[in-house]
């Protein structure tokens, strides 16, 4: 989401997939937003958005402050998902809208996130790449200069201690390293082993550099402990194109995968703690 839908949309409707059952294009929380002119997020797309968007902006127009869509995706709205779903509407006008915006800013501040260390060309390009994720991207150098030539919509960090970075950061986050100094890598990749509950830890570099990093370990006073998680070479599932942009998108694949895989893992332990029904069970 940006700010400035939040900031000048005006009186809008929050919609929320409340209940979805069989098969859906989104998961039950997702949310949108919609105002007389457009729209923030996506509920899952083709008829079954367009639906919703329609009558979000009929209670705009006629003043409606809430309601609820039961939508079966099938042949009837020509979408064959099959699945079925019920949509919330909400009436926001701009206050509530900037205070829902506080809310989520704020639920924000601790979700795992994408650290990117190195703004060289791999690094801007993989900024660029993680940038249309759903997931925050953090792009952090000590060189003024290499940050500003990264154009994405994502935070930078100038900072002469990128190590400390990792130990800010919030718990399940991933951490792709691609500085210009091998013993730079080393220390940010430690620090990052360190923590314990990294979603991943990746290293630019070869299968060589690997083994130089665990004998660095050996000699370090860091208590690196395992290095198995580290992924080194990072994209090695791709296609061995080395242009900055190739290598860009199969990290953010491999990045994205890891991150998926571990929040799935959290809402499954959630589940079982609910007594295995989960919330809508």
């Amino acid at each position: 989401m940006t700010g400035s839908f939040f900031e000048t949309a005006g009186p809008a409707v929050r919609l929320e997939l409340v209940s979805a059952r069989g098969s859906t294009p989104r998961e039950v929380g997702t949310v949108m937003y919609v105002s007389a002119d457009r729209t923030e997020g996506t509920i899952g797309g083709g008829r079954l958005e367009f639906i919703a968007i329609e009558a979000a902006r009929e209670m705009l127009s006629t003043g409606a402050g809430e309601s609820q869509l039961e939508i079966p995706l099938g042949p009837e709205i020509g979408q064959c998902c099959g699945g079925y779903v019920v949509i919330s509407l909400l009436r926001l006008d701009a206050g509530m809208l900037a205070r829902e915006a506080v809310r989520r800013d704020e639920a924000r501040r601790d979700r795992p996130a994408i650290y990117i260390f190195g703004a060289g060309h791999v690094g801007r390009a993989l900024a660029a790449a993680t940038s249309l994720l759903p997931v925050p991207t953090v792009l952090v150098d000590e060189r003024e200069e290499q940050l500003a030539l990264c154009h994405a919509p994502v935070e930078q960090r100038l900072t002469p201690l990128p190590e400390a970075e990792v130990r800010r950061a919030p718990p399940g986050s991933a951490f792709v390293v691609l500085t210009h100094d091998h013993a730079l890598d080393f220390i940010v990749v430690a620090e990052a082993l360190m923590r314990g509950d990294a979603a991943y830890v990746g290293m630019i570099g070869s299968k060589t550099k690997r083994a130089s990093f665990e004998r660095w370990c050996e000699k370090s006073s860091a208590p690196v402990g395992d290095t198995a998680p580290l992924v080194c070479p990072i994209g090695s599932g791709g296609s061995g194109d080395k242009r900055p942009e190739v290598i860009a998108a199969f990290v953010a694949a491999e990045v994205i995968a890891r991150l998926t895989e571990a929040r799935a893992a959290g809402d499954a332990a959630t589940q079982q703690e609910l007594g295995g029904g989960g919330l809508h069970g």
